[in-house]
Order: structure tokens, then C-alpha cells, then sequence
């Protein structure tokens, strides 16, 4: 199977790139980074904290992969997910949020049924069905107007669950913000879960499945343009804030929401969709700091 042979030059790659700089970055030690508890926006230049409180010792070059993410970002994703904004209605803008959502139904079913939640997954089949008939093939969320909220799933939570940590901070050339397990989980794992994702490789549509890919990476990036680019304004280190922000999501979505409800920071190229923008990023923000 072609996903196979891709997870094969995949995997080698990544251990290299990782590993190979893991050794000098540990004996130099990481840069400069926030103290206390961090805080995206109100930050964080005050003092440099020990390995463990930050776990980044692939900074510098994390950094360089930032610096660059940023780059595409500016060039390409800013223009497009603005242009996006300004001339597609907001109705239709959440009816494609709610299609992708749908879409995304058999990787959250499948690690709802991973982690042993079988009430979390009752509730992911039954608003696949009533938003795949009666909601126009998920366009519309009717099982959310009916008190069926939506979550979402990933291999990585799913390895968290089961006791797997983090390991350390990594920023992915165009993913962005992940650490070795949540790679491992969606780029390696979840596609097997992905019923369109597995017919598209295997028919020969890469063409195709990059598409879908990139698609939902602009609409969701589109979705949060904004609130980034208020915390790239009212951070001093841009870098540590996104780090911290990505940090409190991952642990906000292992404990089912139970810790503290964050706005999602771009994971491009996964299956990713925003939970709630009811607050700004901003806001959090400085309520982290206090």
C-alpha cells in the first residue's frame, strides 16, 4: 500500500532530523524562553528556565523551522485565508466547517473506541448520521443545535491516554507546533482511520488527497488568522507564546476538555477544525498571566 511505503521514508527521515540534533541541542542547552507560567501575548522575557519546565531542547532549531512556517504563512496562507474571509459569506464559511468536521467523524469514532469511551463515541456515530442525512451531508450541524456538541479524537490523545508523554517540543516544517508522540499519532496512525483518505491513496488520486489536505488547512487557518495575529502583536516572544498555547490545547483535549478551554492554534495538514472562537486568544491570554 502506497501510505506504507510513504510511513517508510517518512519515519527514517524524522528520526534523523530529530535525533541527529537532539544531542548537540541537549549539551548547549535551550535559548531563552518564558519563566513562570506561560502565557502567550503578556510575555515572557524575563528569565531563562531550566530544560524540564520548557522541554525544547531542539530550539534553535525549532526556531528556524518557526522562522520559516512564518514565511509560508505571510506569502501564501495570510493572503489566501483573508482573501477567503472578505468574499465568502460567513454562512457558507460554517457549512464548510461543518462539512470537514463530518469528514473528519471516522478518525474521532475510531480513537473513541481506542480509549475505551464508548458514551464519546455513541455520541461521534450519532451526529455522523443525523449530520450526514438530515444535515445535508454535514453542512449543516443539526445534531449540535440538538445538544450533541462535537470533540475531537487523535491517536496522539490516544497515546496519552494510555500513559504515553509528550516527549519534547518539535515544530514540523508546515504542520507546526507537535511534539514525537502527536506526530507519530496523526501522520503515521490516523490515516488509517480516514475511509477517504485510504481510497484516495490507493486509487492513485494523490493529486486529489493533497487538495483536501491543503483545503482544510486554509479554512481552518482562516478561521483563526485574526486571533493569531493578536498575539503575534502583543507578544514579545511570538515563538514561546504559540508553544505555550499549543501546550495548554493538547492538555485541555486529553482531559476532555476538563482543564481550560482554549481556541486551537493551527495543526496545518491534519484534520483539524476550531472548537470555539467565542474567545479571543488575546483574552486567554492575559487571564493565563494573572
Amino acid at each position: 500500500m502506497k501510505l506504507v511505503r510513504k510511513i517508510g521514508v517518512i519515519l527514517p527521515v524524522f528520526a534523523v532530523l530529530v535525533f541527529g540534533q537532539l544531542a548537540p541541542a541537549v549539551a548547549d542547552g535551550p535559548e531563552a524562553a518564558a519563566n513562570g507560567q506561560p502565557a502567550a501575548g503578556e510575555m515572557l522575557a524575563q528569565a531563562t528556565p531550566a530544560v524540564d519546565e520548557v522541554n525544547d531542547p531542539l530550539e534553535s532549531l525549532n526556531r528556524v523551522i518557526f522562522d520559516f512556517n512564518e514565511v509560508v504563512q505571510d506569502a501564501i496562507l495570510r493572503p489566501i485565508t483573508r482573501f477567503y474571509n472578505d468574499t465568502v459569506p460567513a454562512t457558507v464559511r460554517l457549512g464548510v466547517s461543518n462539512f470537514i468536521n463530518n469528514l473528519n467523524t471516522p478518525v474521532t469514532l475510531a480513537n473513541d473506541i481506542l480509549q475505551g469511551e464508548g458514551q464519546r463515541a455513541l455520541q461521534t456515530f450519532g451526529r455522523a448520521l443525523v449530520n450526514s442525512t438530515y444535515g445535508i451531508f454535514g453542512f449543516a450541524d443539526l445534531a449540535g443545535e440538538l445538544g450533541v456538541e462535537r470533540h475531537k479524537e487523535d491517536f496522539g490523545q490516544t497515546l496519552a491516554v494510555y500513559g504515553m508523554g509528550e516527549g519534547f517540543y518539535l515544530v514540523l516544517p508546515i504542520l507546526g507546533p507537535s511534539n514525537p508522540r502527536d506526530a507519530i499519532g496523526k501522520l503515521v496512525v490516523d490515516p488509517y482511520f480516514d475511509p477517504l483518505g485510504l481510497y484516495l491513496d490507493n486509487t492513485d488520486r494523490e493529486d486529489i488527497a493533497l487538495g483536501v489536505s491543503a483545503f482544510k488547512g486554509v479554512e481552518e487557518y482562516a478561521r483563526i488568522v485574526e486571533e493569531l495575529d493578536q498575539v503575534k502583536k502583543t507578544s514579545v516572544d511570538y515563538y514561546a507564546a504559540i508553544r505555550s498555547l499549543y501546550r495548554q490545547k493538547r492538555k485541555t483535549e486529553i482531559h476532555n476538555g476538563s482543564i481550560l478551554e482554549l481556541p486551537p492554534i493551527p495543526d496545518l495538514g491534519y484534520d483539524t477544525v476550531p472548537d470555539d472562537f467565542d474567545r479571543s486568544l488575546a483574552g486567554i491570554n492575559q487571564s493565563l498571566a494573572r
